[in-house]
């Protein structure tokens, strides 16, 4: 029986191997490194003087210099498979983390920011997408949002880690031992992974036409769906890179309440993987995606009153939901539209200028609040981005291939 074409509930040896990758990878290259690198900002802050537009710049530098090449990773996964180009990012990403635990200068931060990026571009999301999206036909949405539970999982523990780790070893050990895991965790797990089912044209693709990538760069529906990617990721990377600088330099919360607050968000994340993930799979994804967009924007307006008793919790817990799913739709809904033919260089496309919008936007917040001298305007710049990307979503199509 074909590995694509089993009963509901059974899964090969084969298809349980590519989960596997996508959740200890993902764990890895955004759990741990996105959502955990954030976590030791303000020591940089306090220990070397730096602003919060430059402690968020290397990330933003990294991620743009990396995303120029999303294109030709992308073509590099149709044509060679994603498996290759997964390992390669683990490595990358793991020694970044030690690299970074030993700089001392502010071109090596930059530096090491960028040879982490390019761990992210090659092995994070786009070919995790690209692997999943081949093994899984049926419940894709599902499989995605269990591949995505490594984000949360990773980012849920990676605060109260770093916490821990912090005061018994400091900064510069924690990053080194975070790395060291990263490979150790990802690595293995990925080397058995297979590219995709050997029949995977024969049916992964039954009955769809393969879309020249030209017809589809001209098309309304990739540009609706550019638009409300670029707005919606901006306003969760814009407020997500900020939280443990808000807590604490802004609300003086303790490390050990920044990391819990933190925590209850990735907690919450994992929640809004498997919920968003299984509802992708029995309603049009469209409007899957329209609930994650006006779940971002309606979130953000409460770190206004987080000073009231509750509300960081409510905010917490709403925004880890709409995190959740905000990453994990995207594919969901470009195959839906476009095909998994050639969805390696289509995401490859999207990632790119959806990195951009990741990388800039926290550091355009970053600027604003180190002008205004507080956050009231970059979170009001955030909220406007969210409810940009929901209205471009609105005019995405169902399940037709081009409009």
């Amino acid at each position: 029986m074909s590995n694509l074409t089993q009963g509901k509930n059974e899964l090969s040896s084969e298809q349980v191997k590519a989960a596997a990758t996508g959740f200890v990878s993902l764990f890895s290259l955004i759990g741990i490194m996105f959502y955990g690198l954030p976590f030791f900002y303000d020591f940089w802050v306090r220990e070397f003087g730096w602003s919060r537009v430059t402690v968020t710049s290397g990330s933003a530098f990294g991620r743009i210099s990396a995303a120029l090449l999303g294109f030709l990773v992308g073509w590099l996964i149709d044509r060679f498979g994603p498996r290759k180009l997964i390992l390669m990012g683990i490595i990358l990403g793991g020694t970044a983390f030690i690299a970074l635990s030993m700089m001392t200068s502010l071109w090596q931060f930059y530096a090491f920011s960028l040879w982490g990026a390019l761990g992210y571009i090659c092995g994070g999301p786009l070919p995790n997408q690209v692997l999943t999206s081949r093994w899984f036909i049926k419940s894709r949405g599902k499989a995605m949002g269990i591949a995505y539970l490594g984000v949360g999982v990773g980012g849920v523990l990676v605060p109260q880690i770093a916490k821990w780790l912090n005061m018994h070893m400091g900064w510069h050990q924690s990053l080194m031992i975070l790395g060291v895991l990263m490979i150790i965790i990802a690595f293995p797990v990925a080397w058995f992974a297979k590219d995709s089912p050997d029949n995977i044209v024969q049916e992964g693709t039954k009955g769809e036409t393969k879309i020249p990538l030209g017809v589809i760069l001209k098309s309304r529906s990739f540009y609706f769906l550019l638009i409300g990617s670029v707005c919606s990721i901006a306003a969760v990377s814009g407020t997500s890179q900020h939280l443990k600088l808000f807590f604490s330099l802004d609300l003086k919360y303790t490390q050990g309440q920044s990391a819990n607050v933190i925590s209850l968000v990735l907690f919450s994340s994992i929640i809004g993987r498997l919920f968003m993930g299984w509802l992708a799979d029995r309603i049009p994804k469209k409007y899957v995606m329209v609930l994650i967009y006006s779940l971002v924007a309606a979130s953000i307006p409460l770190l206004y009153f987080a000073t009231t008793p509750g509300i960081i919790y409510i905010f917490a817990i709403v925004f880890g939901i709409a995190l959740g799913g905000d990453y994990m739709i995207i594919p969901l809904m470009t195959a839906e539209i476009f095909g998994i033919r050639i969805l390696g260089r289509v995401m490859g496309i999207i990632l790119t200028t959806d990195v951009m919008s990741d990388a800039l936007s926290p550091m355009l917040v970053g600027w604003l609040r180190d002008n205004s001298g507080s956050y009231f305007t970059g979170f009001a710049a955030l909220i406007s981005l969210a409810a940009i990307g929901t209205i471009a979503v609105l005019f995405l199509p169902g399940k037709s291939k081009l409009s």
